[in-house]
């Protein structure tokens, strides 16, 4: 039956990587009677403090081994951590065989997912595999009912505390039980991964997805919904790497669509702007400057812009913080912004705005992960991309020059489109998008029918579709979809072929007189 009441500690393991309130705890500690067994950094950086501290190696009589491979795995440590104090035969062979009880564990592991960060190479990284402190914090977590383990500086207030009034809670070790073990899987994860990098398996036979809680939110998608925000330790420049300058807390929602228009301006190197509402673009453009950009973008659709996200790929200047303070905005995010830049937004307080010190890469490789009822999918990131040696003129006509550039960003907007997508883009930016359809037709109405409203709001006679190109991110499967876009003013077009009816596909266009290019690779983001 474990003790309901405090357990003192009054013999303490201390082996840490991360040295953050290390002295406060051993002061603690040591306040309190406990007496503290530790190795190497550990010892050192706690002696240097005045703190009593035995090294293990004394407390147990056997030396360091193996370049210090060797430190605790011995039975008077483990012995010292596993034996149940509730059973009397544990503790007459503890006695016997001179095994002192161990009551807290402090340990956190060699930094193997920084390490790998870094690029170290793979001597680095197997020698940052640690081995006792996953061993050290398991024995200590499954015998939680008698010893409490500590794999996180954040813990140690809490047991400062606790020390002061007496000792540690059965409740207060259960729980530092399950971050332990939650803390060794992700360690374990993150080691397998790298492992399968290594051989080029992005995709094992077995998975194991980790993350650190970096916040709670408020709720999910809908107020009913629980949610946190993870993060996966991988870096890559976006919103969980991000630094909020100002701003109220980020919704679940505003992640979500914060990470798409970040992943979007990616795409670009010219000066860009992405404005996305509920995961999809609803403006994007280049330009020779930010400003332009900004203008060129919000044209395409300044209704669905309200209230949305908004991304560039160069640090944000003042002209066009000025210009995106005109309307409602919930985010801006940014690799960087002018001082200038956040003198301006800083009048919006409720205004998030975000930094990232860099973008994505977004041809770099990557695991994607969704949930399905009873397991998950995983693919790989959509880090494909075309240019124009990847095209194939299939019509009789062949596109200008500055159809061709047109259609190559269009197809880039497209793979950032919820499907059925459709993109028209004149002049580098979008005049009109159909997204998220059960029919590709319908999503080119939808889009040329927008395209139509944004003309209206701009003073303009004519769609502003008219003239276009037009991106699809897959195959049309019938002549109609492309027939929808001839209607609506496109003049090329951009798609993956691939259709038994592709012949009938380029028929209708050689008859309106129109280009296309195929792509032979489809962007379906579902």
């Amino acid at each position: 039956m474990a003790p309901q009441t405090p357990v003192p500690v009054r013999r303490a393991l201390i082996s840490v990587s991360d040295k953050t309130g290390l002295l406060d705890l051993g002061r603690a500690l040591v306040a309190h009677g406990a007496e503290i067994l530790s190795t190497g950094g550990s010892a050192r950086a706690l002696r240097e403090a005045g703190i009593p501290v035995k090294d293990v190696s004394e407390h147990t009589g056997f030396p360091e081994i193996l370049d210090g491979r060797v430190k605790t795995l011995v039975p008077q440590v483990h012995g010292g951590i596993l034996g149940r104090r509730d059973l009397p035969e544990h503790l007459r062979q503890m006695e016997e065989h001179k095994i002192a009880p161990i009551d807290l564990v402090a340990v956190n592991l060699y930094p193997f997912e920084a390490t790998v960060a870094s690029g170290a190479g793979a001597e680095d990284c197997i020698e940052n595999i640690d081995i006792g402190g996953p061993a050290l914090i398991r024995a200590a977590a499954k015998n939680h009912d008698h010893v409490a383990v500590l794999t996180d500086p954040a813990q140690y207030a809490d047991i400062i505390t606790a020390l002061g009034e007496g000792g540690t809670t059965l409740s207060q070790r259960r729980a530092l039980a399950g971050a332990a073990y939650a803390r060794t899987a992700a360690y374990d994860a993150a080691i397998a991964q790298w492992f399968a990098e290594q051989r080029d398996d992005l995709l094992p036979a077995r998975m194991t997805v980790a993350g650190v809680r970096r916040e709670s939110l408020r709720y999910g998608e809908n107020p009913h919904q629980k949610a946190a925000f993870y993060t996966d330790g991988t870096n890559r420049p976006g919103v969980a790497t991000a630094r909020q300058i100002q701003g109220k807390a980020l919704s679940y929602n505003n992640i979500n669509d914060t990470d798409a228009a970040f992943e979007a301006v990616a795409e670009f190197t010219d000066p860009a702007v992405v404005i996305v509402k509920h995961a999809n673009p609803c403006g994007i453009a280049v330009a020779a400057t930010q400003a332009e950009a900004w203008d060129k973008a919000l044209k395409c659709d300044p209704v669905s812009a309200f209230g949305g996200i908004v991304a560039l790929n160069r640090p944000l200047e003042a002209e066009a913080a000025a210009k995106i303070a005109t309307i409602f905005t919930e985010v801006i995010v940014a690799p960087d912004a002018t001082e200038e830049a956040r003198a301006i937004l800083a009048k919006k307080k409720n205004l998030r705005l975000l930094l990232t010190g860099g973008l994505p890469d977004p041809t770099a490789a990557g695991i994607v992960v969704r949930s399905v009822a009873g397991g998950f999918l995983a693919q790989t990131r959509d880090n494909g991309r075309v240019d124009r040696a990847d095209l194939k003129v299939v019509t009789k006509r062949a596109p200008t020059d500055a159809e061709m550039a047109d259609l190559i960003f269009a197809f880039r907007v497209a793979k950032h489109v919820k499907s059925n997508a459709i993109v028209y883009v004149k002049d580098q930016a979008t005049v009109g998008i159909g997204a998220g359809q059960m029919s590709r037709v319908d999503s080119a109405r939808i889009a040329a029918s927008k395209s139509a409203d944004a003309a209206k709001a701009a003073g303009e006679a004519q769609p502003l579709t008219q003239g276009s190109v037009v991106a699809s991110d897959a195959f049309f499967p019938f002549a109609d979809g492309l027939e929808a876009a001839i209607a609506a003013g496109a003049v090329a077009v951009i798609q993956p072929g691939g259709s038994i009816r592709d012949d009938e596909v380029i028929a209708a266009a050689d008859k309106a007189g129109i280009a296309m290019v195929f792509t032979g690779m489809r962007h379906f983001r579902h």
